[in-house]
């Protein structure tokens, strides 16, 4: 998506380009409203509607009960027979202090929810594989190899640091956020698609720097972004004190806000943001509350669905969000230590889970669906849930987590390994496969150093590309303060040559130039 660099906007100022068609403005919006969302994003891809949940609750004993009798039942049961009511379904939380809806996102944690309760009914059977996509091999029985970055960019200001990077659905660029409240779209270097092999590579310049207007909360892409159709290549971010922002991420320009309102009729940030798989809603995490937004519609109209009511359910910030590939359900992680499941459709609750020690931060699926991992802020430990038995973990890893920091972590597109940074510096990659198959605990088959500082970052690129790249944040957040990877000394140095000011916050690619299919 190479694409001359282009001058930001200013926060909520209109671009000059004409886009698809005229916006759907809400009856209630504003003035302000209708002056800067008269762009719209691209319209979702025609398709049928998500199935509908019977309206009806059914107890959850008798569900428990037919369970026993039959064994697990698959979602598409429940689906027609209904799910329990909130209070059935998830367990009694008494706040024990009042909740703050200006907390930022690295502000302390909330406080502690109890455990979850059992969901049942969620497909036992894996999604079967697009016999039409490309299978790409990671080889892990090595070190990866450096093959360009990014430094320089970093290094101008000082105590700028990243916060970290996001492939594009398609492969084709990286998308960095760091505390300079800029996002940075970054092009592969063009040497890689070339049929000569090399040995360094140039370093990587930014083609799109888009400013925001305060510290960044989370961004995103759309979900069906592909560079080959530029109506496709959006990127959402939020950030302190300002509307979610639309990016076009061939121009830089701002395309579309979407507006959050509290009950005082203020604006109010999202701390989490998160396209649904067919790209027609946006989904923004706020206090006790999840707000869904029209992709077709900016401004203010959005759905307000509630994670907390009557002192029960998930309270505290909804700091992240993720989709399940193959069931009409998604997740949320909260700053007061829970997880929840809630149906995709009305966004009713399906279980509230406990067992982080500190606020979640990150969520991932895995692509048979039936798996989720979370992290969190301040917690070593990196949980997987069973979404058939969730009232308890499956396993747990052991990652060094010891600041408030987002420390990323990702699957690669086969579902098999599992990569996460850590505070320390450390990358470390998990094989899942003989533990997803035996019920076993993973070990790690991979653990190297980067650099000697925290790495939030790692993520493998999705293979759609056709190449077996990483990608990594190494932060620099530590740098300043004299920090040199406590904990980390075990893990071997990266075996490549690195570039001049790889001691800053830097953006790294690894791998190799190519990889076979199997």
């Amino acid at each position: 998506m190479q694409t001359p660099e282009a001058q930001p906007l200013a926060p909520d100022c209109l671009p000059s380009v004409h886009a698809p068609a005229p916006a759907i403005l809400s009856p209630q919006a504003s003035p302000m409203d209708k002056n800067t969302d008269s762009e719209l994003m691209p319209p979702p891809p025609d398709g049928d509607d998500p199935p509908r949940i019977s309206p009806d609750p059914v107890a959850v004993s008798a569900v428990s009960q037919e369970l026993g009798e039959k064994g697990p039942a698959s979602l598409s049961t429940l689906l027609e027979t209904g799910f329990g009511t909130p209070s059935e379904l998830s367990p009694r939380i008494e706040e024990q202090e009042p909740e703050n809806a200006s907390l930022s996102a690295e502000e302390t944690n909330g406080p502690e929810l109890g455990p979850g309760e059992a969901m049942e009914g969620v497909s036992e059977e894996p999604a079967l594989e697009d016999e039409g996509n490309a299978a790409w091999n990671y080889n892990f029985s090595q070190l990866p190899r450096f093959l360009s970055g990014s430094w320089s960019e970093f290094s101008t200001q000082s105590e700028n640091f990243l916060k970290g990077c996001k492939w594009a659905p398609d492969g084709s660029c990286i998308l960095t956020s760091s505390a300079d409240n800029i996002l940075r779209i970054y092009n592969l270097p063009p040497e890689l698609y070339s049929e000569e092999e090399q040995l360094e590579y140039a370093e990587m310049a930014p083609v799109l720097r888009m400013v925001e207007g305060d510290t960044i909360y989370d961004y995103c892409w759309y979900s069906l972004m592909s560079s080959t159709q530029p109506d496709t290549s959006y990127v959402a971010s939020s950030s302190r004190e300002n509307p979610i922002h639309i990016w076009d991420a061939f121009t830089g320009e701002l395309r579309a806000s979407f507006r959050a309102y509290n009950h005082l009729d203020e604006l109010t940030a999202a701390h989490s943001l998160c396209f649904s798989l067919d790209g027609s809603q946006l989904f923004s995490g706020f206090n006790r509350t999840v707000r869904v937004f029209y992709t077709a519609r900016p401004g203010r109209d959005c759905e307000v669905r509630s994670t907390f009511a009557k002192k029960q359910g998930q309270s505290g910030i909804i700091s992240c969000i993720a989709f399940s590939p193959t069931q009409p359900l998604y997740a949320c992680g909260s700053y007061g230590r829970s997880l929840g499941l809630y149906a995709c459709d009305n966004g009713s609750p399906l279980a509230l889970l406990g067992g982080h020690h500190g606020g979640i931060t990150h969520l991932c699926f895995h692509p048979d669906g039936n798996r989720l991992f979370s992290g969190a802020r301040k917690d070593a430990e990196l949980l997987c849930w069973d979404l058939r038995w969730p009232s308890h973990t499956l396993w747990s890893l052991s990652r060094e987590v010891a600041t408030n920091q987002r420390i990323y972590f990702d699957l690669d597109p086969t579902g098999q390994f599992l990569v996460s940074g850590s505070t320390g510096g450390a990358v470390s990659v998990w094989d899942l496969s003989g533990a997803l198959e035996d019920n076993g605990k993973p070990e790690p088959i991979l653990s190297f150093l980067p650099q000697k500082d925290c790495t939030n970052g790692p993520a493998p690129q999705p293979a759609a590309a056709g190449h077996c790249l990483w990608s990594a944040c190494v932060s620099g957040a530590h740098r300043e303060r004299g920090r040199r990877g406590a904990g980390a000394g075990s893990s071997p140095a990266l075996n490549a040559p690195r570039p001049p000011r790889m001691s800053a916050s830097a953006l790294v690619v690894l791998g190799e130039p190519r990889c076979q299919q199997p």
